[in-house]
């Protein structure tokens, strides 16, 4: 499933999965049936940016423009996040 994973690949958070910002404790929260993720601060950022229409390579180049980091770095370090959520059935692409 991950293995066709490329910059076109549109990212979305699987069915019953939502990303939610928790206004009592000021944090966001990943909620699936089941089960809730709390996400690093990084991943916060990317997960904002999942919206089931921007690709891989949208979400990427936008973390590059608002971090002033290298495309490639940022891509490295965001497919493997993206990887591991689709493994945990948080993201689909």
């Amino acid at each position: 499933m991950t293995a066709s994973l490329a910059d076109n690949s549109v990212i979305r958070f699987a069915r019953g999965v939502r990303l939610q910002h928790d206004r009592v404790r000021d944090r966001w929260i990943i909620q699936a049936p089941e089960r809730a993720f709390i996400p690093d601060p990084v991943a916060t950022e990317v997960l904002k940016l999942v919206d089931g229409s921007r690709t891989l390579g949208q979400i990427v180049t936008e973390l590059a423009g608002r971090f002033t980091a290298p495309v490639d770095v940022i891509g490295r370090d965001v497919h493997v996040m993206v990887t591991d959520l689709i493994t945990r059935q948080v993201l689909t692409a």
